[in-house]
């Protein structure tokens, strides 16, 4: 009998496939940010150009992306990290019932990049940011490699979501086989 809360079940068929993501993308995360403070020393450099429309800048972000919903106080820090755990254990239950190997990367992708960021809050008050890339006198928001994470887990929930199958067959639950897309059908 497979172990459920409130009904759904919390390991499911690619659970596996995702969590390994998510551990892979929070361990590069997190030596991502272990090397850039405190080997490369971003915190001591400020500023450090790679190419004319890349830096390499040290930036705390107290918010969530783009800067939004800045988290000045402990409570407001706590919300966040609450609001961000939160978040991970609905994707955990969504990951159990995921039916295709690209859903399962995608959300363990999130996942990873949501508990790196998590851990920043937590041990640093503020999340480290670190590319900036500029052109024409416009920057983009400073971002990290779980940012990376994040964006590509949605981009592939997105591009999955608009185009069922994209990927491969989609494992079916009644036939225990893949469906066809709908052009292999005609």
């Amino acid at each position: 009998m497979a172990l459920s809360i409130v009904g759904r079940p919390v390991w499911g068929r690619y659970s596996a496939l995702g969590a390994a993501i998510a551990v892979l993308g929070f361990a590069l995360d997190r030596f991502h940010k272990w090397w850039m403070l405190h080997v490369f020393d971003m915190p001591g450099r400020g500023r450090y150009e790679v190419t004319s429309f890349f830096d390499l800048v040290m930036a705390w972000n107290k918010g969530v992306s783009y800067g939004l919903f800045q988290a000045e106080t402990t409570i407001g820090r706590i919300g966040l990290i609450l609001f961000a755990l939160i978040v991970v254990a609905g994707l955990g239950l969504w990951l159990a019932k995921a039916e295709a190997r690209i859903t399962a990367v995608a959300i363990g992708l999130v996942i990873g990049g949501a508990l790196g960021n998590v851990l920043d809050r937590f041990v640093y008050g503020a999340v480290a940011d670190f590319f900036s890339f500029h052109a024409f006198g416009f920057y983009w928001y400073i971002f990290n490699v779980a940012d990376i994470w994040i964006v590509m887990g949605v981009g592939l929930i997105l591009l999955e979501s608009l185009l069922p199958g994209v990927f491969g067959p989609v494992h079916s639950e009644q036939t225990g086989q893949g469906e066809a897309r709908e052009d292999e059908r005609t």
